[in-house]
């Protein structure tokens, strides 16, 4: 009822005015290098979107919400200190969030139909994305000053490389809509992390934060819109089954 009487006060574009003018002002705080700024910016993304998805009364699935919420206490968290402590149990989230999105697309996936082509294409790729993963993580493990960070480095690589792995899977097998805004998803997420680990541990450099920013951005718009057609498939289903129904009365 309250989040009617919400939906039913706010401008039809008062979304996606508040989303522009808070990623306009992330990318001031990035280039002014004002870190309170982004700090604070990073962590209304989710909380934007997810009122937004309520508002409009979109369904989200179990899994997709554990991402969410996942992904929004490593962003709080990442931000209270710089002290490794706190910095390993963000990682940690992000490892959950990211596991939670495997379980998401995995479980979605129904019935494999995939030629003896395709599945060693699917091999190859996957190989060539560890090693280039593994070349970063050599290269990179010897500027992180704490194991645990290096480990949880090392699982969160694995995690992306496995989810980038599933999606591209059901994106081949399905061919949907929804199939390839989760696959441009994930790659928006995989990218942005490596060059967040290159711009915090390697080579600093603020257009690496700008596009760390604007790729993760770019990735939660195009979960808000995998949970909009995921929902639009869903009531597509259900009106087809009620005139079936009806047909045999």
């Amino acid at each position: 009822m309250i989040l009617n009487q919400w939906k039913n006060k706010l401008p039809s574009n008062a979304f996606w005015c508040v989303l522009f003018t808070l990623i306009c002002v992330n990318i001031f705080a990035v280039i002014s290098g004002n870190n309170l700024l982004q700090q604070i910016t990073k962590t209304l993304f989710i909380p934007i979107i997810f009122t937004y998805l309520l508002l409009i009364g979109k369904q989200i699935k179990t899994w997709i919400l554990a991402f969410l919420l996942f992904s929004f206490t490593g962003d709080v968290t990442s931000n209270i200190t710089s002290s490794f402590m706190l910095l390993n149990i963000s990682s940690f989230f992000y490892c959950l969030s990211y596991l939670s999105l495997i379980v998401a697309v995995a479980t979605g996936i129904k019935k494999l139909k995939l030629d003896k082509v395709i599945r060693a294409y699917l091999i190859s790729v996957f190989l060539i994305n560890a090693i280039l993963l593994y070349v970063l993580f050599d290269l990179i493990k010897y500027y992180i000053p704490d194991s645990i960070e290096v480990t949880l480095f090392a699982v969160k690589s694995i995690a992306l490389i496995t989810l980038a792995f599933i999606s591209f899977v059901d994106y081949l097998n399905s061919e949907t809509k929804g199939s390839i805004l989760f696959l441009i998803m994930v790659l928006c997420f995989a990218f942005s992390d490596v060059l967040h680990y290159i711009s915090v541990y390697y080579l600093y450099n603020w257009s690496f934060v700008l596009l760390d920013r604007i790729l993760h951005i770019v990735g939660l718009l195009f979960l808000f819109n995998y949970i909009k057609e995921r929902n639009k498939t869903t009531s597509d289903i259900e009106i087809k089954a009620k005139a079936f129904l009806n047909s045999l009365h």
